[in-house]
C-alpha cells in the first residue's frame, strides 16, 4: 500500500532538495565588493552537493542536518541532529538503491532499520541547481537584493493553504502566509534558500544552505549484517515520536516532497 514517508524524511531530505531545487536563476554582470562566489559551476550540473538543512518552529524547537547528495548515483545521506533534554541525538539516514536506512550516527556497527522505498530521480534537481529559470516563479510579490557575486530573491504570498506536515494532505487546512528567499551565485547556481511559513498560531522556518558542490560524496548501504528490515509502521512510529507536530508546509509544496513506500 502506498504511504507517505513521515515527518523527518520529508523535512530533511525532500525539503532540502525541494527548497534548493526550486526554479530560480540570476546573474550579476557587474559585481562590486561583497562576498565572492566560491560555488561557481561553470554551467555544468553538479555531481554532488553538501547541504546544511535546518527546521525550526515558533515553539523554539529546531533540528539540523548535514545532507550529502550524490547526483551520479542518485543516493542521499543525512546526519540529523535532534535536540534532547540535555544533549543532541544524531540519526544517520541513507537513501540508497530504493531503500531507506535509519540508524544511530554514533554507533559504528549498527544496527540500521531498513524499509523499501522508491526514490525519485535527482537529475532534474541537479539541472535546476545549476541555472534554473526565474521566469517560472509566478504568483508572488518579489524583491531583489544584490551583494557582490550573490543575488537574493524574496518572494511573498498571503492567503496560502497550509497544513501540518505530520498529517500531510489529511491535516485540516489553514490559511497562512509564505516568505521564500533564495540566493544564487554569479553564474546562477543555487547557494541558499529559506522558506518561512506562518500559520494562525505558529511559524515554521526551513532553511537549506549549500556548503559545497562537487566534493567527494561516497554514499553506500550499510553492511547486510547490520541491517534489520522492518515494517514501514515501525519507522513511522519512531519518527512520529519526534516533537515536530507544529511544522507547517504549504499544501502544494508538501505534495512535491512525497515519497512512496513499496
Amino acid at each position: 500500500m502506498t504511504k507517505r514517508l513521515p515527518t523527518i524524511v520529508l523535512a530533511v531530505v525532500a525539503i532540502a532538495l525541494t527548497v534548493t531545487g526550486i526554479v530560480l536563476a540570476a546573474t550579476d554582470p557587474n559585481p562590486r565588493g561583497g562576498a565572492s562566489d566560491h560555488l561557481a559551476l561553470n554551467g555544468y550540473p553538479p555531481r554532488s552537493a553538501q547541504l546544511l538543512v535546518t527546521v525550526s518552529t515558533g515553539q523554539a524547537y529546531s533540528l539540523s542536518a548535514n545532507v550529502n547528495v550524490n547526483f551520479d548515483s542518485n543516493n542521499v545521506e543525512a546526519i540529523v541532529h535532534f535536540p534532547m533534554v540535555f544533549a543532541l541525538a544524531s540519526v544517520d539516514l541513507k537513501l540508497v538503491n530504493n531503500h531507506l536506512y535509519a540508524g544511530s550516527a554514533e554507533a559504528t556497527s549498527g544496527p540500521y532499520f531498513s524499509i523499501a522505498l522508491k526514490q525519485p530521480s535527482l537529475f532534474g534537481v541537479a539541472l535546476e541547481m545549476t541555472k534554473p529559470d526565474i521566469a517560472l516563479i509566478t504568483g508572488f510579490s518579489k524583491s531583489i537584493t544584490r551583494n557582490g557575486d550573490f543575488t537574493t530573491y524574496d518572494f511573498r504570498r498571503s492567503g496560502v493553504a497550509i497544513s501540518n506536515v505530520l498529517g500531510g494532505s489529511k491535516s485540516p487546512a489553514m490559511i497562512g502566509s509564505l516568505v521564500w528567499t533564495i540566493t544564487v551565485g554569479k553564474q546562477g547556481e543555487v547557494t541558499q534558500s529559506t522558506l518561512v511559513v506562518k500559520g494562525p498560531r505558529s511559524v515554521t522556518t526551513l532553511s537549506a544552505t549549500v556548503i559545497s558542490y562537487n566534493q567527494s560524496a561516497k554514499i553506500s548501504a550499510p553492511p547486510a549484517a547490520q541491517v534489520k528490515p522492518v515494517n514501514a509502521s515501525v519507522i513511522t512510529s519512531l519518527l512520529g515520536s519526534v516533537p515536530l507536530s507544529t511544522v507547517l508546509m504549504p499544501q502544494n509544496l508538501t505534495s512535491l516532497g512525497q515519497l512512496h513506500l513499496n
